[in-house]
């Protein structure tokens, strides 16, 4: 997220308030990097930005499939790539990490109220087992709430 924020916010295709909205929107919806690169798409140059960012999300992994499919059993079977495969999900979860904090934590969470907020919507997910989209919906009428105040 803070890569692709650096490319498409300080170059102009979308502001960096319709890049959190859309990012939050997507996370609603399941497979957020298709809804998310669509969104993105559409914002720079409508239909047909929508229609090539969505293939530019899909291809990389289709060419990667394509590619590897012929010698997926070798590669299911060595150490060696298991080992790597780890290493590649510890570099993900770290990555995400870094996409909570840097863009979302630091232009979100700026008063106690908002980290009050937050942490009610994170009780809400994660303890109370509340369908996603009503934590998003709970959250944008909670921000609501907060910037009248």
């Amino acid at each position: 997220m803070p890569l692709l924020e650096r490319e498409v916010v300080p170059t102009g295709w979308v502001s960096k308030e319709d890049f959190l909205a859309g990012y939050g929107a997507a996370q609603a919806v399941p497979g957020p990097l298709f809804t998310f690169a669509a969104y993105l798409g559409a914002m720079a140059k409508g239909v047909s930005g929508a229609l090539v960012a969505t293939a530019g999300i899909f291809l990389p992994a289709f060419l990667l499939v394509v590619g590897a499919l012929p010698f997926w059993n070798s590669f299911r079977n060595s150490a060696r790539i298991q080992g790597a495969l780890i290493g590649i999900n510890a570099a993900v979860v770290g990555i995400l990490l870094a996409a909570l904090y840097n863009p979302l934590w630091t232009t979100a969470i700026i008063a106690p109220a908002d980290f009050a907020l937050a942490s009610i919507l994170f009780i809400l997910l994660v303890f109370w087992k509340t369908p996603p989209w009503v934590v998003v919906v709970s959250g944008m009428f909670g921000g609501m709430l907060l910037s009248l105040v």
